[in-house]
């Protein structure tokens, strides 16, 4: 189903509307779990929107160049997406499962973290990532240990 405002943001970004774009836009708006691109596939083919494996691979980062996605990386695993940009907010990444969700930034404004000494450098962001475990993988391992 097509989302209100999604061929606008599109068009605003300098990107030729189609469905591919506009339905991974949409998935990306409605995710809360940072998808990998190929849940993105999943999710987009789930809304009954053809998709092959490299166009969602362009999209995205076709997305992420407009500005319109956000790409982490987080150390060891894939590039995860988001629609959340502009905002300089930072994430939170469970060490067991992957799940990679928002955090808002620690203190102040962009970049909200200040290193010890610039060297000359103009600072429009900081990219911090939390690693733990989640709530879910916290309860799989003392299941697992008291067992």
């Amino acid at each position: 189903m097509p989302v209100p405002g999604l061929p606008e943001r599109l068009r605003d970004a300098g990107l030729r509307v189609t469905a591919p774009r506009a339905s991974v836009l949409g998935v990306l708006d409605a995710a809360h779990d940072h998808p990998r691109v190929d849940q993105v596939i999943e999710r987009v083919r789930a809304d009954g929107v053809s998709i092959s494996t490299q166009a969602a691979y362009d999209v995205c980062e076709a997305l992420h160049r407009a500005g319109l996605a956000r790409r982490i990386e987080p150390a060891g695993g894939p590039a995860r997406y988001e629609s959340r940009v502009g905002d300089n907010h930072h994430h939170l990444v469970c060490r067991a499962c992957g799940l990679a969700v928002d955090v808002d930034c620690a203190v102040g404004e962009a970049p909200c973290l200040e290193p010890a000494d610039r060297l000359g450098f103009r600072l429009d962001e900081a990219e911090v990532t939390y690693w733990g475990l989640c709530p879910d993988c916290q309860n799989d391992t003392s299941e697992g240990s008291s067992a």
